[in-house]
């Protein structure tokens, strides 16, 4: 808990900064009429909406091999309007960005990081992944960042945070490191290090594309947000590498991608399976959209999809970025088609339209661009441009390694209510959830942890899918060794149980070669 209140100082120290010092010189400045930031911040809102859509069929169906070009993606002026009524889950992109811009609106743009989480945690919408479990962290007490942090959330570095980061951009023009801290804010919610970098990465070009038509630069000017020591870094560093090796051939670029970032260290869902949610390479799919699309709608949206994994979301932030460079009015008819039969609908879970939020995120822009020193005039605002300065490092899952993957398939119940087994190594995660039958009311249950005949804590598991634990265990803090882990019933009445079915092993030494079961 200490390196959590250590890192909750640092990223306070950062705020204070940022609002100090935002990189920019007097002389820095930008001029945006009225009607062209509207035409930007529309431009981005409704590219995500479009680039969600044509990925939507595609969504983590190819995981670690492309979607080849024989393979048709289907898109007409049907294809929003049908998602919107019988899928709408699929915008989950956008209505989770929506939940921080509706904070922001009701309560102002100094509202407490505690009200955005608090909103985020009570929704009513289903969470995965990093979200799911820094929703349970909240509801239980645990506030970020620490319900981000990687000791607290096995999750830290996947997409959560990249895919719902739009607004931090798109309501700072031109200026990255205002974006940026918004990111340090919210972001924590939910992720740590890698994952907090992707949403970083993402505002941070959103923010750029208000004021420069090269998308070559922006990708590259925006991962100087970034630590040059992270992963995330490194990772997106390569993409643009290859890109310049070799600009017209895609698919280079995701081979070299696939041999060196496709291995998931944290995520549970992903260690030694061909499923990857990580933010680095799914960050390294937009971009290779972004750089290899050059500036086509049509191409940026089509590659971010056909590189696959997260194959909807990657699209609606190429789509959102590029949509922003270019604006809502330069973005092709074809892929427009079909928009206006949405644009006055409310996203499910809110009461927020595209038509809705165009206006609200045009007024936060304003509002933001002038507490950063900016100008309005009549028609126009003067923006002080920041240049971009580098976050604070901060590395999840340092210092371990997944070594292996068991089967365990098993249930601790009334009558089953002790499970036992060794590991080696100085970390696991046990995966699993509660389930109960008969129709029985949703409850909580409760087991008692301990490792090595030391108890741990009493782990709650609810029955309720909306705030469930996503794993049932994890411990990262362990010595390296060999140590006993044992789950006992505390509170599971008949007809309950939890499923505990993989168990992850780390340790502290990089074996070189793996255990699969």
């Amino acid at each position: 808990m200490k390196n959590i209140f250590k890192t909750a100082i640092m990223w306070s120290v950062l705020m204070i900064t940022l609002s100090c010092n935002t990189g920019y010189s007097e002389k820095n400045e930008v001029t945006i009429s009225k009607s062209e930031l509207l035409d930007k911040i529309k431009g981005g809102w409704a590219g995500q909406v479009i680039g969600c859509t044509y990925g939507g069929p595609t969504e983590f169906r190819w995981n670690g091999t492309m979607i080849d070009d024989h393979i048709a993606i289907p898109w007409d002026d049907t294809r929003m309007l049908w998602y919107y009524k019988n899928s709408p889950g699929l915008y989950d992109d956008i209505y989770m960005d929506l939940t921080f811009v509706d904070v922001f609106e009701k309560h102002g743009l100094d509202a407490p990081d505690s009200l955005h989480a608090l909103a985020f945690a009570h929704a009513e919408y289903p969470l995965w992944h990093a979200n799911q479990a820094a929703r349970y962290n909240i509801l239980n007490g645990i506030m970020p960042p620490a319900s981000g942090h990687w000791k607290n959330n096995p999750h830290a570095d996947d997409i959560d945070f990249q895919i719902e980061a739009d607004f931090a951009g798109l309501m700072s023009p031109g200026m990255v490191n205002s974006a940026a801290a918004i990111c340090d804010r919210i972001g924590h919610i939910m992720n740590y290090g890698d994952g907090l970098y992707g949403g970083i990465y993402v505002a941070a070009m959103y923010s750029l594309a208000f004021v420069h038509n090269d998308i070559e630069f922006i990708v590259e000017e925006a991962l100087k947000t970034i630590p040059a020591e992270s992963e995330f870094y490194q990772c997106i560093a390569d993409v643009i590498k290859w890109y310049k090796n070799n600009p017209d051939d895609w698919k280079s670029a995701w081979f070299e991608a696939q041999k060196k970032w496709t291995h998931d260290k944290g995520c549970p869902d992903g260690v030694f399976m061909p499923f990857n949610i990580d933010a680095k390479i799914n960050a390294a799919y937009i971009v290779i959209g972004l750089l290899y699309g050059k500036g086509d709608y049509g191409a940026t949206i089509d590659i971010s999809t056909r590189c696959g994994y997260d194959s909807d979301c990657n699209p609606a932030n190429a789509a959102g970025i590029l949509g922003t460079m270019i604006g809502y009015s330069n973005i092709p008819d074809y892929w427009m088609q079909g928009i206006e039969k949405v644009e006055d609908m409310n996203f499910q879970y809110t009461e927020m339209s595209l038509n809705k939020v165009y206006d609200i995120g045009f007024r936060h822009a304003a509002e933001m661009i002038k507490r950063n020193g900016g100008i309005e005039n009549n028609d126009s605002f003067i923006i002080r441009y920041q240049i971009p300065q580098t976050v604070a490092l901060e590395i999840g899952f340092e210092g371990i390694h997944p070594t292996e993957r068991k089967d365990i398939s098993t249930r601790l119940t009334e009558q089953n209510n002790e499970v036992s087994f060794g590991i080696t190594g100085c970390g696991f995660v046990l995966t699993g959830y509660a389930s109960v039958q008969n129709n029985q009311e949703d409850n909580t249950l409760e087991a008692d942890l301990y490792i090595d005949n030391n108890f741990i804590e009493t782990i709650k598991m609810p029955t309720l899918s909306l705030v469930r634990r996503h794993d049932v265990a994890w411990n990262y803090d362990l010595s390296e060794g060999e140590h006993t882990i044992t789950l006992k019933t505390r509170n599971i009445p008949d007809g309950y149980h939890i499923n505990i079915r993989e168990l992850i092993v780390y340790s502290s030494k990089n074996p070189g070669k793996h255990v699969y079961f």
